[in-house]
């Protein structure tokens, strides 16, 4: 029976998104199921530069509360206690394996965009709203993963990509999200932010944007009680929309 509920589109969930000038994704979990990727380049990485970590997806779960990947490489560290710190350029190094090594498992074509992401991009094209992404991640990971899911030429579609590196403060900091305000020179409450966690809820909600949950792996059981709607996957809203669109029956 819960998941029956689940299934149900709030009521306001498509006319938050009809409505709106511009959709504001984030990336990771919300576009795709890319965290489990993100976890083995990590693991390849650690194992590259000798180090004898292993994070396992509870352990990954919980540094996932830490946004940046080189962040969480020093949050776990200092959780070791060990002794001295990741230099810079260690942290530095072991992202560069990371992120090539995450391209390279991309590009083999496993993870794909979640179920109703295409539909929803077709659809806000033909309503001539503005697309938009907002993420802690960096630009080559998205570019990863959009070249492979929409195409060479990708970035075209969107009129403002923000990445977590063009910020100073990432998720839950609203810097992300105010920066793309700006870049699209539009107002909060003229978009709507999608997201898939706790820390992009309350980023965007900081921007006064705003937000439809799209439930992920990693963040299912997060508190998204300050979302404006929370589905299980986009195709629930793509489905409703291109109900609407059919003609009545004579």
């Amino acid at each position: 029976m819960q998941a029956e509920a689940l299934a149900v589109v709030p009521p306001d969930a498509n006319e938050l998104v009809r409505r709106a000038a511009a959709l504001i994704f984030d990336v990771d979990g919300t576009l795709a199921e890319t965290e489990e990727l993100h976890r083995q380049a990590f693991n390849h990485a650690f194992a590259r530069h000798g180090l004898d970590w292993q994070w396992d997806r509870a352990v990954y779960k919980d540094l996932l509360r830490v946004t940046g990947g080189k962040e969480r490489m020093r949050a776990y560290h200092a959780r070791l206690g060990s002794a001295p710190p990741l230099s810079d350029a260690d942290i530095a190094e072991l992202h560069r394996i990371k992120t090539a090594h995450y391209a390279g498992l991309v590009e083999t074509g496993c993870c794909p965009l979640r179920p109703g992401v295409i539909e929803l991009l077709a659809a806000a094209k033909a309503r001539g709203q503005r697309l938009a992404i907002a993420t802690t991640t960096s630009r080559g990971n998205i570019d990863a993963l959009l070249s492979q899911a929409l195409g060479a030429s990708w970035a075209a579609g969107f009129d403002a990509i923000v990445a977590g590196d063009d910020v100073r403060h990432k998720k839950p900091a609203p810097d992300v999200y105010l920066e793309t305000l700006a870049r699209l020179k539009l107002g909060a409450v003229d978009c709507v932010a999608i997201e898939d966690s706790a820390n992009g809820l309350i980023a965007a909600s900081r921007a006064g944007i705003p937000v439809l949950i799209t439930r992920s792996m990693f963040f299912a059981d997060d508190d998204f009680s300050a979302a404006r709607a929370v589905l299980d996957d986009l195709s629930e809203l793509a489905a409703k929309q291109e109900t609407e669109k059919q003609p009545h029956a004579q």
